[in-house]
């Protein structure tokens, strides 16, 4: 299951009021905006009043059905608790030596537009990686997430040096590459 149809049934349950659901985004997204308000001039309780708002305005479009998600719900959330942060500092004169006028300087719809390309593109990479196989899919994740050095790769896999390593890892990311535009050009 993709990861936009899973955040299409959290709507859908959602809509339908479900209290595990919405514990659930709480839960996973109440964190990153307390963050965002608290590292911006911000309290608690003024985090939690904007993740209300935030909730009650998706849960309406939720329930109305003019929510159309086009990006991970943790992204939208953040941009519309954002979006109603920066309006009440403005509301509240905080703001004033930061920026003159939110509506110039924080335009939501294109950061969404941006968030939606980025988890778009994460989405096809997610899938290329799936289908890379073995040893280039554990090579690459060994290298750009775990953080090992060519040599400790080397030794992992059983190649005869770093060099040998490093030609690999070169052959998986030419074949990643690939795999990623082929379906980057036919999801356009």
């Amino acid at each position: 299951m993709s990861n936009f149809e899973q955040e299409r049934q959290l709507l859908e349950a959602l809509a339908l009021n479900d209290g595990l659901v919405i514990e659930g985004i709480y839960r996973d997204n109440y964190p990153m905006v307390q963050a965002f308000i608290l590292n911006n001039n911000g309290n608690s309780d003024e985090a939690r009043d904007i993740f209300q708002e935030a909730m009650i305005v998706i849960y309406e479009k939720a329930v109305s059905g003019s929510l159309e998600l086009n990006c991970l719900l943790k992204t939208y959330i953040y941009s519309v608790c954002r979006r109603l942060w920066l309006k009440r500092l403005q509301q509240l004169n905080r703001y004033t030596n930061l920026i003159e006028n939110v509506e110039e300087t924080v335009a939501v719809e294109e950061d969404l537009e941006i968030h939606e390309k980025n988890n778009a593109d994460f989405v096809i990479m997610e899938n290329a990686m799936g289908k890379i196989g073995e040893p280039c899919k554990s090579l690459l994740d060994a290298y750009y997430i775990q953080k090992k050095n060519m040599q400790e790769i080397a030794v992992d896999f059983g190649y005869t040096n770093a060099d040998n390593a490093k030609t690999q890892k070169y052959k998986c990311l030419i074949r990643l590459k690939k795999l990623f535009f082929a379906q980057y050009k036919n999801g356009q």
